[in-house]
């Protein structure tokens, strides 16, 4: 719930702006609807639900304004008004915002900084230098990521990884990267530096074969490389490590072992399902053709990228964490929450909170940020692909919080004051229907692999 501090003056900004009407003067003060939960339990109709930001919803498909709810509230905030029911708090913190001398506060947050100094106050919180130097304020994992700055997407490590989890693309087909592949296959030592001595060279067309980008070819019966001065541009992504895949298999032929996935494909042959390659987050987990190994793209921890990475340096084992914070970028559209294999983020107005114990930092929700508010360290990433939004207007309330919500001014309010949205700005990120106080957003959503 909000709180009304000693500041309050009873100017009423809060309660012109409220949405749902929670918000009324007792003695000059605004006091507001205490978010217990006793209307959810007493409606006979299930019309009354916890949204994601711990406030309440009265669904008005449901409602049929029997009274329930008003008789049971222990503050007499609810009110019927025809065939609306206000006055239960959704919590979606347009009071705070509004109030001119900053009067109103999250009690969420009021509480919790109360409880830390009481616990303070008995010396039963670990000091400031001990609690740094513990994981407890972070998620971690250690594996193999890539330096995107020194990166030259050549395909070196992809070549070299032994289980296909490292997936390069550049948009240099046909053109030498100076991998050097060409020089290590070469049998008789023909190729060094980028140089082919045709004194040695015996055509053997080793390099023809293995070059990743096709870039060598014979002409005239000598092997020519096709080189550009232009800068590659491209992405790289490899497997995070997180161990979606060994939590999904259910024949338990992937498994996470200190740390390391490992895989035993003796215990692959039987399954059908495949489910371990829907719960990779970057998309690296794949079918193989090779009957002895049935899937490929799980990396195994060996290093092998890191040492045939040794002119830049790119690729290198790292400790990644995340303390579960975001950029001001967030919008409040829901879809980390949404996304989340562990149900470890809850949505907050304008930002998000992560259980750290639950989190696996799969990236996930980083992956299908519209807004990038997420840090990540892949470069695999999802855009919304298509979508749909429809207002009810037999449900709405006219609020309007999904106009002020919208980042792209998609919603706006026609000559008969009924919200609309403009499917041309619009890019189906969820924050309308997650504010909606009513649940008269109809909304659904398409993503795609970012190109």
């Amino acid at each position: 719930m909000f709180l009304s501090t000693k500041k309050c003056e009873g100017i009423g900004e809060c309660i012109k702006e409220c949405p749902t009407g929670a918000i009324r003067l007792i003695d000059g003060k605004a006091f507001s609807c205490i978010t217990c939960g006793a209307c959810e339990e007493a409606c006979p109709n299930r019309a009354i639900f916890k949204n994601r930001y711990g406030g309440y919803v009265v669904d008005r498909a449901k409602c049929n304004a029997c009274g329930v709810c008003e008789l049971t509230c222990p503050v007499s905030s609810i009110s019927i008004e025809g065939d609306l029911v206000k006055g239960i708090c959704s919590r979606c913190g347009i009071c705070a915002d509004t109030c001119p001398i900053g009067a109103r506060v999250d009690a969420y947050d009021v509480i919790e900084d109360r409880q830390i100094k009481f616990l303070e106050s008995l010396n039963l919180t670990n000091p400031p230098q001990i609690r740094v130097k513990k994981e407890e304020g972070k998620a971690s994992r250690v594996n193999v990521i890539t330096d995107t700055q020194k990166c030259t997407f050549c395909g070196r490590c992809e070549y070299y990884c032994p289980t296909d989890a490292i997936i390069v693309n550049n948009d240099l087909e046909g053109v030498c990267q100076e991998c050097r592949i060409c020089e290590d296959v070469c049998p008789a030592g023909a190729i060094s530096n980028g140089t082919i001595d045709e004194t040695k060279c015996t055509l053997c067309l080793k390099c023809v074969k293995e070059c990743p980008n096709n870039a060598i070819s014979i002409e005239d019966f000598k092997i020519k490389r096709n080189t550009d001065s232009k800068e590659a541009e491209g992405r790289i992504i490899s497997c995070l490590n997180c161990g979606l895949c060994t939590e999904a298999c259910t024949h338990g032929a992937l498994q996470m072992i200190n740390g390391k996935i490992r895989y035993d494909p003796s215990l692959c042959e039987e399954c059908n399902t495949m489910e371990c390659l829907d719960a990779c987050p970057v998309g690296t987990l794949r079918v193989s053709d090779e009957k002895e190994r049935p899937i490929k793209g799980y990396c195994v921890s060996c290093g092998r990228c890191v040492k045939a990475c040794d002119v830049n340096e790119a690729r290198g084992f790292k400790t990644v964490t995340w303390k579960g914070d975001v950029s001001e970028d967030c919008i409040s559209c829901g879809i980390c929450s949404e996304i989340c294999p562990k149900d470890a983020v809850t949505l907050k107005r304008g930002s998000i909170e992560v259980d750290l114990e639950k989190c696996v930092l799969c990236e996930k929700c980083a992956i299908h940020c519209p807004q990038d508010a997420i840090p990540q360290t892949t470069m695999r990433k999802k855009s919304i692909k298509d979508g749909f939004v429809f207002v009810e207007n037999k449900l709405c309330m006219n609020c309007k919080l999904c106009i002020k919500t919208c980042p792209e001014e998609a919603i706006t309010e026609d000559e008969m004051g009924r919200v609309t949205v403009d499917d041309s700005k619009c890019i189906y990120c969820g924050a309308c229907s997650n504010v909606c106080p009513a649940r008269a957003i109809l909304f659904e959503r398409e993503f795609e692999v970012a190109k």
